[in-house]
């Protein structure tokens, strides 16, 4: 990933806001279906498998109290940012739907979608067909009834499967107060079992707007924000995946928020850890910035370094480098505003609102997104609209800096054996690129390579295990092999990163003058062999006495590996 000096910013700068050209342009009434449902939450995904990114939104009438039933939005994309809405063909349920997300729940190839839902309502998870139309079993989740606005995917067990999270605020709203967040575990086919007692406390949390994963810690497992609209019991809490999926609350080190609607998670500053952005979440209602120390466990309220940070209704942030200097900036999606606030990082995490970056409309955004819609290197800008205005939601033609950068592939894990040491070979990763979500970054590729003894190259596409997170297996090799590995990253601008290479060697007693059969393995085949040769010369007199006896035996046993 390319790195620029860091530049010193004279304070005027860093008080005022800048004005700038319009990058992001409406193209809306060119590109977007018209439509006048309530949208509160949208996610992008090629859901038919063709190349391009399609977007779903999650609909659900009413803000306290139920409305009517929506069926959730897919906007199929003709590859050219063109979006024709197919929701009726291809999504078979309505309901009252807060967040939308995919995942392979079934690993079959194709992307699955989880929907959210609101008062006290089951929520429902759709199996894609691979061509993006979706049927609805009933069967596959807990029937268990909750309050939900969002569920998110991640393999919390490290099995090689995608398990669930939702929030959960009680019986009543997403604005209950005797609700706990749920987690379900997927058995490998796509049906789930409840878990929710890996949540250690399972305490109630008031008011849950949010839930997001990602790695808080650095260890490549996927940890849990649950991100809340009450000071009850802390707040929003973060809780730290043991990396079997056994979660415990983190109790201090986390600064108390409140008026959360959403978290997103990006480096701010370059120091390689996830910092933490809050919409509405600081004193105020205030956009809220933690800085992570890399542990995990202790956060810096830097939320002064945004200028300027306004008392604002504000719904949900995204981090994008729309300037493509190298550093994430970000965008906050303002209720009833004629604009979306976009605020520019100088490389230190000091963050400066730039003015008139897109087209001035007057509408409430209630969730934003960045992804290249149209194949042009740009990270496009869309908008889901809820709550007041003609509830149209919006895209923004990016016609700013071609993203050059390649993604950075930050962490490889040490390789961990599934069964015995002679593999497979678990291997994860982290990967990030110019834009953030609640999965990370939308790839055109994440490879694991490997070589085994320096023989042919081999690239296997990783799983996505949950935000920016991937997983891979290197199939078991032979005793006392050289394993040569590494990440390999596209994004959808075409630019590659590559990870560090690792190597490593299998087990096995390697070049032992016992592993008569060359298998790597001093074991019962060898003692067979050294039998036949008993008595007499052979390969099997090891101490060079002209005669295969019970002193060769004995050195047999020494080097024995089973």
């Amino acid at each position: 990933m390319r790195r620029l000096p860091l530049m010193i910013v004279p304070a005027c700068v860093l008080i005022a806001a800048s004005a700038d050209a319009q990058q992001f342009l409406d193209g809306t009434a060119a590109r977007f279906p018209t439509q006048t449902d309530y949208s509160n939450q949208l996610s992008f995904c090629d859901v038919d498998n063709d190349g391009d990114l399609d977007i779903a939104f999650a609909d659900g009438q009413g803000y306290s109290s139920a409305g009517a039933a929506l069926r959730a939005k897919i906007y199929i994309n003709d590859g050219d940012g063109h979006f024709t809405d197919e929701s009726t063909a291809r999504i078979p349920t309505i309901g009252w739907f807060r967040g939308v997300e995919f995942g392979d729940v079934d690993r079959d190839g194709d992307q699955d979608m989880i929907l959210a839902n609101d008062f006290y309502r089951t929520p429902v998870l759709l199996i894609n067909d691979g061509n993006g139309f979706f049927d609805y079993d009933f069967s596959r989740l807990p029937s268990q009834r909750l309050s939900s606005a969002r569920g998110q995917f991640a393999d919390v067990d490290d099995d090689g499967d995608l398990d669930i999270a939702f929030c959960h605020s009680g019986t009543s709203s997403r604005f209950g107060s005797n609700g706990a967040p749920v987690l379900y575990l997927n058995d490998g086919s796509g049906f789930f079992t409840d878990a929710t007692a890996e949540l250690t406390p399972n305490a109630v949390i008031r008011d849950q707007q949010d839930c997001h994963f990602f790695d808080a810690d650095g260890d490549l497992d996927l940890d849990l924000h649950i991100g809340s609209r009450s000071t009850f019991n802390g707040g929003s809490q973060l809780w730290l995946n043991d990396g079997s999926g056994s979660f415990t609350r983190l109790l201090s080190g986390l600064p108390t928020d409140g008026s959360c609607y959403s978290y997103d998670t990006g480096d701010v500053n370059g120091d390689g850890d996830l910092d933490l952005l809050g919409a509405n979440s600081g004193s105020s209602n205030r956009e809220l910035l933690l800085l992570n120390d890399g542990t995990g466990t202790v956060w810096t309220d830097i939320s002064s370094q945004i200028s300027p940070n306004p008392t604002s209704d504000d719904n949900d942030t995204k981090f994008i480098d729309f300037d493509m200097d190298g550093d994430l900036d970000f965008v906050v999606a303002a209720l009833f505003s004629s604009q979306d606030r976009f605020y520019r990082n100088n490389g230190r995490a000091f963050f400066t609102q730039a003015t008139n970056m897109m087209s001035s409309i007057n509408d409430a955004s209630l969730d934003i997104g960045f992804a290249d819609v149209d194949g042009d290197g740009r990270p496009d800008l869309v908008t889901a609209q809820g709550e007041g205005g003609n509830f149209q939601n919006r895209l923004y033609m990016n016609t700013g800096p071609i993203d050059d950068i390649d993604p950075d592939v930050r962490r490889t894990s040490v390789v961990v054996p599934v069964g015995d040491e002679l593999g497979p070979f678990v291997v994860r990763t982290g990967v990030f690129d110019q834009y953030t979500s609640d999965r990370g970054f939308y790839p055109r590729s994440i490879e694991l390579v490997y070589t085994v003894d320096g023989g042919r190259e081999v690239a296997m596409e990783m799983d996505w295990s949950g935000n920016s997170v991937w997983r891979g297996e290197i199939p078991a090799v032979d005793p006392c092999s050289l394993v040569t590995y590494f990440v390999r990253a596209e994004d959808r601008a075409g630019n590659v990163g590559v990870g560090v290479t690792v190597d490593f060697e299998t087990a096995g007693t390697c070049g032992s003058i016992a592993d008569l059969n060359g298998d790597g393995l001093v074991n019962g085949a060898d003692v067979g062999l050294l039998l036949a040769q008993w008595g007499g010369p052979g390969t099997a007199d090891f101490n060079g006495s002209g005669t295969v006896n019970g002193a060769d035996l004995g050195i047999m046993l020494v080097e024995w590996t089973g």
